[in-house]
């Protein structure tokens, strides 16, 4: 990727880049996720959390994840902010479609964030919406070009068995046509999927000529379904893959305690005991279970950043700390040989 000065260099010790797909881009391996900065779980001033993503660019993390839905368009008006204070060029910005904001009516009880802005998002995969929520992010981003644009939970998670198809239907006609002819026309680098189930991946992958795909959650230490189909399919296609929620919602960073969270839930007493093994082999190599959780998602080929949410500069640098810790290879035979991980998971070397 082009380079130019910039007042704000990467340090001499940036994170490790990997080549994203057929982009052209190399991406950092840890990716700066921005659902916290819309007001996810708290309402953050915006101060702490401009110096989030300002620190993680300090780091060298040069891959921003973010969408409209996050905060309802919060968290992109700040990614904005931090990305006028160094070189555009340096980062690579990646935000999605399939929402819009209608700021003339109120947000409703739709949305899981506490805070953001008070925009009703409009859940809307056709050409024109595809179109809207792109001028709308370039606003709010205070930028002229996006990256990476990924169609947004299609998914079942998201929608319901009832309505994935009409969704399903909807976007390849329309949001993929649009993302289409904005790559063609080099508005864009790369387009994608961002979506909670590897299945989806997979469907669209098939359906259609993808770059990139973010999943969420399906590919873990705790559990890796994306394993079977679709990562070999990404490697096949050359499709760049990021990670996202590889900690499956809190219970690998916090551990089998009470109150632990699996996919936005209290985790249920099977996952429980799986996690408190996994748990034990690592305490038994010395190592923290979010840090094997984090190198085992870069573990596999297809995989080039996993994308992690922060809300405090210090949650930045505690995650990028974690990449430079060491790993033992014991550590991942002692997994496969206790049946805690997939005997085929490829494991860093």
């Amino acid at each position: 990727m082009n380079r130019s000065p910039s007042s704000h260099p990467a340090p001499a010790s940036a994170l490790a880049r990997r080549r994203l797909g057929r982009t052209g881009l190399d991406v950092s391996i840890l990716g700066f996720g921005t659902a916290p900065l819309g007001d996810l779980f708290a309402r953050l001033d915006d101060a702490t959390a401009i110096a989030a993503a300002e620190r993680a660019f300090a780091l060298g993390v040069n891959l921003l994840d973010s969408s409209p839905l996050y905060g309802h368009g919060l968290a992109e008006h700040r990614c904005g902010t931090a990305l006028r204070r160094v070189a555009r060029d340096e980062i690579v910005v990646c935000t999605k479609v399939g929402r819009w904001m209608d700021p003339f009516h109120g947000r409703g009880d739709g949305s899981n964030f506490v805070g953001g802005q008070p925009h009703r998002a409009v859940v809307d995969y056709s050409y024109d919406g595809t179109m809207r929520s792109v001028e709308q992010s370039l606003l709010r981003l205070g930028t002229d070009r996006i990256d990476l644009l990924l169609i947004h939970d299609v998914d079942v998670w998201t929608h319901g068995a009832d309505a994935i198809e009409a969704r399903f239907r909807e976007a390849m006609e329309g949001a993929y046509v649009a993302l289409d002819k904005l790559r063609a026309e080099g508005v864009v680098k790369g387009i994608g999927i961002g979506v909670n189930e590897a299945e989806m991946c997979v469907r669209f992958a098939k359906a259609g000529t993808f770059d990139t795909m973010l999943l969420a959650g399906r590919y873990s230490l705790l559990e890796q379904p994306a394993l079977a189909e679709f990562l070999p399919l990404a490697e096949k296609q050359r499709i760049g893959v990021m990670l996202g929620g590889v900690f499956n919602s809190g219970i690998l960073a916090t551990g089998a305690v009470a109150g632990a969270k699996y996919n936005y839930k209290d985790a249920p007493p099977d996952v429980m005991q799986k996690v408190a093994a996994i748990e034990r082999v690592c305490r038994a190599h010395g190592v923290a279970l979010p840090t094997a959780a984090l190198h085992f998602a870069l573990g596999h080929p297809a995989v080039a950043s996993v994308v992690l949410g922060a809300q405090t500069p210090q949650e930045v640098e505690r995650n990028a700390a974690a990449l430079s810790s060491a790993v033992p290879a014991a550590l991942w035979r002692d997994l496969k040989a206790k049946g805690l991980l997939d005997q085929h998971a490829p494991v860093p070397a």
